[in-house]
């Protein structure tokens, strides 16, 4: 179910909010999904923006159909398309869990903290980190320039 930003605080307590760009999706957020699921709360996927994904790397499905996957997944009960910052939505949405990736234990942003804190969101680091986005695109473009050398040579 698409939430959009006016539904967020009929969720607030309720439920575990995931969020990032996902685009390439892969096994390895399957995994991240799945061990927020175990939380016990419905959860609440916030899909970044485009703009987002484009400072990691060059954008594959826009926002819209990343929203159509995620929605799909049996695992995620709510999907909301941000267009504000993840600090907006914690402060609009208040959800009972945060979940991020154990990369993030010790750099979370202080402002998430402070938020998380003020609301009493507790913050639930996941160690399910099986591949990247960033990295699969960047192997791929690595393959691709192998070929491609090989094939000129």
């Amino acid at each position: 179910m698409i939430v959009e930003w006016q539904g967020l605080p009929d969720l607030s307590g309720r439920v575990t909010m995931i969020g990032g760009g996902f685009d390439q999706f892969h096994d390895g957020h399957i995994e991240y999904i799945a061990a927020g699921a175990t939380l016990g709360p419905p959860v609440l996927f916030n899909v970044e923006p485009g703009s987002y994904v484009a400072t990691k790397h060059p954008v594959l499905l826009p926002q819209a159909e990343r929203i159509k996957v995620l929605d799909a997944l049996r695992d995620v009960t709510y999907v909301h398309p941000s267009s504000a910052s993840t600090e907006a939505v914690l402060e609009q949405l208040r959800p009972r869990y945060f979940v991020k990736g154990m990369d993030w234990k010790g750099r979370l942003p202080a402002v998430e903290q402070r938020i998380c804190s003020e609301h009493r969101i507790e913050v639930v680091y996941v160690d399910t980190v099986i591949n990247s986005s960033s990295a699969l695109i960047s192997d791929f473009l690595d393959r691709c320039r192998a070929a491609a050398d090989g094939a000129g040579g």
